[in-house]
């Protein structure tokens, strides 16, 4: 099976969020499994750089205004076969959603690319018999596709955050290469302006979303004005959980962690917490309950919450430690509160992957109070690092994190702490259960931790689970 993905990140080159991960680890678990899956990718800087030497397979025009543009052939450095849309106007810098006015018409580039090398092939004897699009950024791909008739590959459009939907004024319909009548309620269009999004969930022969709940949760009000497609597409709709890349995410081999450590011996991550303390400058006490949080500063991560919730964590001498970026006001108040209490709140505004790594090596909790979270990578990360999860139940998180309740920890399937509603009070219950088990059960809490890092949590199940849906879709 020939399978073209096609996306806007990959791990570690080009990283803004969760997709990065997938794109790099889902092809090699689906390669695993025998698929002949390629990458197809803006031509940014950073990719060109890893992926020399490249070859140019094919011409494609002056594609939507943004100069000559070409298809380059390579391998990056895990190996993958990867494509390039070399098109330098639209594709300059590393920063792939930069505000900017060319976003539709570079995005529209990319998508159209991508269907003219699904339907063609490379000129080299490659032709995928399906294209696996990601996000909106490459929503009109499909469109592109059916719009032109058959013999087509089938396609396959993944949603990983349906916040994100690529809405753009109904006047780039001629730039966009689209058809008049596809501008209407059954098409590309989404309360008078071209929805990206809506058009991949429109036009794609199957849709899938990152979890089973969030799969379940955008039928409803979590669709955000989508849910009416989303409810008549249904039939057409899988949730397939995300997994954990382990060849990167793994305590036993990972260089980034001071002392290396395993499931059997979560007592050695001790040496972890001392030095993620002092790293951050917060109190070096190994008594003290280190909560974490790595995340992008949105109104749907809930980190208002946390905010509300500081005078619990310094009424109970809990520590905070936060990696992340994102909205403005968010970043204020969080750097507020690092300097109103030192040594017991570190902030540590950007993007940094070493750190990253050593905060879920070293925090005894991860927090994730998401409102909403379509799977959620974080946590499954700190389940194998042994930094147990403190989530709101929703999307991914609820079909991750097993809460810490009488019943589960008898039966031994707990793996951390949940809370229902996005709320400062329910968000401090949950906290106030995640302490006293830590201090008052260690022995409890290092089974917590023995059980979340020997869980199975790799690709393969997903991989498995996304052939199965090809095959379906392919007759």
């Amino acid at each position: 099976m020939r399978v073209l993905f096609a996306g806007t990140e990959l791990f570690p080159h080009v990283k803004v969020g969760g997709l990065a991960d997938v794109m790099a680890a889902l092809p090699k678990a689906l390669r695993a499994l025998g698929a002949d899956v390629r990458l197809l990718l803006p031509g940014y800087p950073a990719l060109k750089r890893v992926t020399a030497p490249l070859e140019p397979v094919m011409a494609l025009g002056n594609l939507m205004g943004g100069g000559e543009a070409r298809i380059l052939r390579g391998r990056c450095p895990a190996g993958l076969p990867l494509y390039l849309l070399d098109q330098p106007a639209f594709f300059h810098t590393d920063e792939p959603y930069a505000a900017s006015g060319e976003l539709p018409l570079r995005f529209g580039a990319l998508a159209w690319a991508v269907a003219h090398l699904g339907r063609n092939g490379d000129g080299q004897g490659w032709r995928p018999d399906l294209v696996h699009a990601h996000d909106w950024p490459t929503g009109l791909a499909p469109a592109y596709l059916a719009l032109g008739g058959e013999p087509r590959p089938r396609t396959v459009l993944t949603i990983h955050n349906l916040a994100y939907q690529g809405l753009f004024p109904a006047d780039l319909l001629e730039p966009l290469a689209l058809p008049l009548d596809a501008f209407q309620p059954d098409g590309v269009e989404f309360y008078g302006r071209i929805g990206f999004l809506k058009a991949g969930l429109v036009y794609a022969d199957g849709l899938t979303t990152v979890s089973p709940t969030y799969a379940r949760e955008i039928l409803g009000p979590a669709g955000l004005g989508l849910e009416g497609v989303l409810r008549q597409r249904n039939g057409r709709l899988r949730g397939i959980l995300n997994g954990v890349d382990e060849t990167v995410w793994n305590p036993a081999t990972d260089p980034h962690l001071p002392r290396l450590y395993g499931p059997d011996h979560p007592e050695a991550r001790s040496a972890g917490k001392a030095e993620l303390q002092r790293e951050l400058g917060l109190q070096e006490a190994p008594g003290a309950f280190l909560v974490a949080i790595v995340s992008r500063f949105a109104a749907e991560k809930g980190l208002d919450l946390v905010l509300e919730a500081q005078p619990w964590f310094a009424a109970h001498q809990v520590q905070l430690a936060v990696l992340g970026q994102g909205e403005p006001e968010l970043e204020a108040r969080f750097l507020a509160a690092a300097r109103l209490h030192p040594g017991q709140v570190a902030v540590h505004l950007g993007y940094d992957e070493g750190l990253s790594h050593r905060m879920y090596g070293g925090a005894d909790a991860l927090l994730v109070p998401s409102r909403q979270e379509p799977c959620g990578l974080t946590q499954m990360y700190a389940l194998r690092y042994g930094a147990l999860p403190i989530v709101r139940a929703t999307g991914g998180l609820a079909d991750t994190v097993v809460d810490a309740t009488t019943e589960a920890m008898a039966a031994e399937r707990a793996t951390g702490f949940t809370f229902l509603e996005p709320q400062t009070a329910a968000l401090q219950g949950a906290l106030t259960r995640a302490l006293a088990l830590f201090r008052d059960h260690p022995a409890a809490w290092a089974g917590l931790q023995r059980r979340g890092m020997a869980q199975d949590a790799s690709w393969r199940p997903a991989a498995q689970a996304y052939l199965a849906f090809y095959e379906q879709l392919l007759g």
